[in-house]
């Protein structure tokens, strides 16, 4: 069986920035084990694979790992297949996912994921999480995630993860977000993930789910502008919509080839 595929940059405007996913259209499902040796064999952080449907894509991301629930990245890196190799005309995609239907809208070469918003929650940070960083936030909140909040964008940069007790989380199918208030952006962020074969994800689109409602509500601002502090760097610009968050970000194609799956 031969298939397409497609290594995408997506969040940046040049190839070796921002995160890279892989895309592979089908035209049915394989099976699941099958979808995760693909990902597998990719080594990126997210392999996505849809399916066209009457009026939209059926859409399934997959780490090496684990089946996601939602990923951004992937999601935009799928949109920008989709517009430049497969419907050149298209200014609007609907996917059906696993968290529910989401849009994608397209303008100018920016591609706006149309996502739902998970507003964190406070707790106490547990004690592994605890263990495993070298700096500790003065905020410690929940959705998905954990979502670790500090004073200034020097302290993102510098934190460090211990990796022996940070992979003794458990945390599937979330990370763990890491994020303050921006100096060239209104805010920054990291993203790391227990157990995963890439512990920092370099641009993290579904953390901007909970980063997107918090800090709005912090900084008093509908529209801002979000940079991930991944050695790849990644920018994001971000609106609030109380039940859903628009993130908007370009996407440059790193290299289109085929897959023998015997």
């Amino acid at each position: 069986m031969k298939l397409s595929i497609y290594q995408i940059d997506a969040f940046t405007e040049k190839v070796f920035g921002g995160n890279p996913a892989c895309v592979v259209p089908l035209n049915n499902w394989l099976e699941d084990n099958i979808l995760l040796k693909i990902a597998q064999e990719n080594a990126v952080a997210e392999t996505a694979f849809f399916i066209k449907k009457e009026n939209y894509y059926h859409l399934r991301w997959f780490t090496p790992e684990i089946e996601m629930d939602l990923c951004g990245h992937a999601t935009l890196a799928s949109s920008y297949v989709i517009k430049n190799y497969i419907d050149l005309s298209c200014n609007e995609i609907v996917f059906k996912t696993l968290s529910g239907e989401l849009k994608v809208f397209i303008e100018n070469d920016f591609f706006t994921l149309d996502f739902p918003s998970r507003m964190p929650k406070k707790i106490v940070l547990p004690n592994l999480l605890k263990e495993s960083i070298n700096i500790l936030p003065y905020k410690v909140l929940k959705s998905r995630d954990f979502f670790l909040v500090y004073k200034n964008q020097k302290e993102i940069k510098e934190i460090s993860i211990n990796t022996e007790i940070f992979n003794k989380i458990n945390l599937s199918p979330g990370g763990v977000i890491v994020s303050a208030p921006g100096e060239s952006s209104d805010f920054v962020s990291r993203f790391f993930t227990p157990q995963a074969s890439i512990m920092e994800d370099p641009v993290t689109g579904s953390a901007h789910c909970s980063l997107i409602p918090y800090w709005s509500s912090i900084l008093n601002k509908k529209e801002m502008t979000a940079i991930q502090l991944s050695k790849r760097k990644g920018k994001l610009y971000c609106t609030n919509k109380k039940e859903r968050v628009l993130i908007k970000g370009k996407a440059k194609t790193y290299c289109v080839g085929n897959i023998w799956i015997s």
